[in-house]
């Protein structure tokens, strides 16, 4: 039988090479930054990180209530006495957020619902600087010093634990100056994500829904877990004909507003900042508002408290009505 010896051709060999390092380079292009640097961050990198990292917390969070091995313990009591759940999910999202922010963006204040003590450096992974639907965008480097991320890694955890799921997301926002600037916002279990550059642009998901003629009474939504007070401010404000549609996460009531649920987001006791941040920036980028009960800016300086004493309005159209009628029904 004869034998027959395979000599490869150098111009193969060269393609094959030639190959290879563009695939390397590729996906070194993914990880590593051109333009952020110790002292200044490029917003667009920042989103595109933000939208993978809340992507690849989703999927973890996804998977923990799958395998319901939810790890749940409690955090305490809130102020109004509910109980203030924590799971692995919360705690595992934390670290692929923090974590992957770290690695690419070092010098960047992270503020983060969630602490871990895990100092693992070696499970970093970093996140995608270099997302496909952000490069045509400007770089837009800022000084590190003015820019602050605050982080949900799951937002809605006691619905989470009643498997409640529609409720749930990660989010995750860009600070700028003390102004939420860019925003998002990941639905893990419809895999989801909508976001929104302030004065740049948006997801395709995300729409403006018609502007209410005022023939019928304004849809409310709020807090699961306190709506029989919120009901009674909204009756006391629009009347009895007022729908108040009860919902878990801040996230999902802030979206709530552009698939037209909704037509105003009110919140009428403390909540945390890492709550809103990211709604605040997609209503910003919109051209909707945000703001205390009595129509107060929010800010998300570094430096500032992570409660938001002033309750909450969040609409797309006639803030200023809402605000006047609700304003004269909330006691001090």
């Amino acid at each position: 039988m004869a034998t027959y010896s395979v000599r490869p051709s150098p111009l193969g060999v060269f393609i094959i090479v030639i190959c290879l390092g563009f695939g390397i380079i590729y996906l070194l292009k993914g990880r590593k930054s051109a333009i952020s640097t110790e002292t200044s961050v490029s917003i667009r990198e920042l989103l595109s990180a933000s939208v993978d990292l809340a992507q690849q917390a989703g999927k973890r969070v996804r998977e923990i209530r799958v395998g319901d091995d939810l790890q749940q313990q409690s955090k305490g009591k809130t102020r109004e006495g509910a109980n203030d759940p924590l799971t692995g999910g919360d705690l595992e999202s934390h670290k692929i957020i923090t974590k992957g922010f770290e690695t690419s963006f070092p010098s960047v204040k992270l503020i983060s619902e969630e602490h871990s003590e895990d100092e693992d450096k070696s499970s970093r992974s970093a996140p995608n600087l270099f997302l496909p639907e952000f490069q045509n965008f400007p770089a837009a480097p800022v000084d590190v010093s003015r820019v602050t991320l605050w982080i949900d890694p799951l937002d809605a955890t006691q619905e989470y634990t009643e498997n409640l799921v529609q409720y749930v997301t990660v989010m995750v926002c860009i600070v700028v100056d003390g102004a939420p600037i860019a925003g998002v916002i990941y639905k893990p279990f419809t895999e989801q994500t909508y976001w929104a550059w302030v004065d740049q642009g948006y997801s395709n998901n995300l729409h403006l829904p018609e502007q209410p003629d005022g023939s019928t009474p304004p849809r409310i939504i709020v807090s699961r877990s306190h709506s029989g007070a919120v009901r009674e401010v909204a009756t006391k404000s629009f009347g009895d004909s007022v729908t108040v549609i009860p919902a878990g996460g801040a996230g999902y009531k802030t979206l709530s507003l552009f698939d037209g649920t909704s037509d105003a987001y009110v919140h009428v006791t403390l909540i945390k900042k890492w709550d809103i941040c990211s709604g605040n920036a997609i209503l910003n980028a919109l051209g909707g508002k945000m703001t205390t009960l009595k129509g107060g800016y929010i800010t998300y300086d570094s430096n500032t408290d992570v409660k938001n004493e002033g309750g909450l309005l969040a609409t797309l159209y006639d803030h200023e009505v809402y605000r006047q009628k609700l304003e004269n029904a909330i006691p001090e």
